[in-house]
């Protein structure tokens, strides 16, 4: 069951951290995206809109995901610590609980990384929102 151990710490932990590197990513090419765009260069709204929301399917993917991934980093940890405890005949509450404590870090981090997706996701919606406005109200559409 050692197996279950790694795929917990480098498997579940390993994919959610690969999804904070991505999510930050994302984010920081959106916003660097939006503060270069000139609204007023841009001639058709589906155009617009289009390059706005590029990407941003990325970062509510992974919001609402990744506390699955914990979860499910949690579920096999709960199971490697029953397994673990059936292996020994005499149970070790310190034991238990250390792999209990343990087991619930992989849905920290999954709840981590989905705040950090959230936040950045409803940031940027927000930001293309503004961006839209303003090629509206120089278009004449508003």
């Amino acid at each position: 069951m050692e197996w279950l151990d790694a795929l917990v710490d480098y498997g579940v932990i390993g994919l959610l951290a690969l999804l904070s590197v991505v999510t930050v990513g994302v984010g920081i090419e959106r916003w660097c995206f939006y503060r270069g765009l000139d609204v007023g260069k841009v001639d058709d709204a589906r155009e617009l809109e289009l390059a706005l929301t590029d990407r941003l399917h990325v970062l509510a993917s992974i919001a609402s995901n990744a506390p699955y991934l914990g979860l499910l980093g949690t579920v096999l940890g709960i199971m490697l610590t029953f397994y673990r405890m059936g292996l020994d005949a005499a149970i070790d509450t310190g034991k238990i609980m250390i792999g209990l404590a343990l087991a619930l870090k992989a849905t920290a981090v999954g709840l981590l990384v989905a705040l950090v997706a959230v936040t950045l996701y409803n940031v940027l919606r927000r930001r293309a929102r503004v961006l839209t406005l303003q090629w509206e109200m120089r278009h004449g559409n508003g």
